[in-house]
């Protein structure tokens, strides 16, 4: 079965900001089934655009930043 992106929801969000870029803390589900956690990474281009990345390695600012979001989006999965 391939993927279909109508089936795929949204179920919390949050993002931190800084100048290089942006990181997000999601919940999704897919076809109803289980929530599942993704963190993703966009780093702005030389024309100050967002451009999606590879999450990587994370500094300490980043991860203390986006930790408070891990939890509130662990909570929501329970909802």
């Amino acid at each position: 079965m391939p993927y279909d992106s109508s089936m795929d929801e949204k179920l919390f969000t949050k993002s931190w900001e800084n100048e290089t870029g942006r990181v997000s803390v999601s919940v999704y589900s897919y076809n109803k089934g289980m929530k599942k956690l993704q963190i993703t990474r966009e780093n702005r281009d030389g024309q100050g655009e967002l451009r999606f990345a590879k999450l990587g390695r994370m500094t300490k600012e980043e991860t203390e930043a986006i930790l408070p979001m891990i939890q509130e989006a662990v909570k929501s999965m329970n909802e």
